[in-house]
This record gives structure tokens, C-alpha cells and sequence, in this order.
């Protein structure tokens, strides 16, 4: 498994656009994208030779991230990309880690499937075993490989 991103929740996502982009180079990487089974609006955000982020903000009162995005936001997963997510799940399941959602196709990754489960220490993890992302920008389009 390897860190593919690092999941920020923002009470708006175009301050969290305009704070990355200003204070530590990140570009657009997608245009919005609302998953409605999670009830968020995301965009990816990239730099060379660093980590993508996927900025998250609630898409009404009912998301599971609208109290943490009430507060200011922050940190709210590290996604872990995988050979093969329903093997990773059973995998984490096994260890004893709470699975939060099982594999269920996920908007922002062109309805690839993606999980979350929770281990101890407060860490909350997303996985995929893709990577896709929806709605490339096309600067970032130009990069990723032919289907």
C-alpha cells in the first residue's frame, strides 16, 4: 500500500483553494466533484514531487463531516491505495480495525470503488485500488495515461 492522498475537510472550498495554492504551491488538479452517498463536495490538489490533497467541505447539514467542518476544519484521513480493496478490507477487518463503509463506488475517483475504516489512534483511512480521479483539470489531463 502506498499514501495516494491526504483528506482535509474545509469549510469552503474555494478558501482551501485559494490557502493551499497561496501557502504551499498546491495547483487544482479537478474541478469539484459531490459524492452524494458521503454528502461531500471534493477537488484534488497537486504539487511536483509532493502528496495529492483532497480538500472535502460538507454538502448540507447532514454530512458526516459538518461538525468537523463547523469547527474550521482539518485533518480528516489518509487515503492508502491498494492492489485490491475488498482484500485490504478483509485484511483490516481481520486485524480488528472498524470498517466505516465497505467498498462502494466513490464520485470523486470515477465511481471506482473506495472504503473507509478506522484504526486506533484516531486514524481514520480511506481505501482505493485505483488512480482515477474525476474531472481532471486539463493541464493534469494532459499527464495521465491513455485509457
Amino acid at each position: 500500500m502506498v499514501v495516494d492522498h491526504i483528506g482535509i475537510v474545509v469549510q469552503r472550498i474555494e478558501d482551501g483553494i485559494r490557502q493551499w495554492t497561496s501557502l504551499f504551491g498546491y495547483s487544482q488538479m479537478t474541478e469539484p466533484v459531490t459524492n452524494g452517498r458521503q454528502k461531500v463536495r471534493v477537488i484534488f490538489m497537486a504539487k511536483k514531487d509532493s502528496v495529492t490533497i483532497k480538500l472535502m467541505e460538507p454538502a448540507d447539514q447532514s454530512s458526516p463531516i459538518y461538525a468537523l467542518a463547523q469547527k474550521g476544519g482539518g485533518l480528516h484521513h489518509l487515503c492508502f491505495r491498494c492492489d485490491n480493496l475488498d482484500a485490504a478490507v478483509k485484511h483490516f477487518r481481520n486485524l480488528g480495525l472498524h470498517v466505516l463503509s465497505e467498498p462502494d463506488p466513490g464520485e470523486a475517483f470515477n465511481n471506482e470503488k473506495i472504503a473507509f475504516v478506522y484504526a486506533k489512534q484516531g486514524l481514520n483511512i480511506e481505501l482505493i485500488d485505483t488512480e482515477k480521479k474525476a474531472k481532471l483539470i486539463d493541464t493534469f489531463r494532459k499527464k495521465e495515461p491513455s485509457p
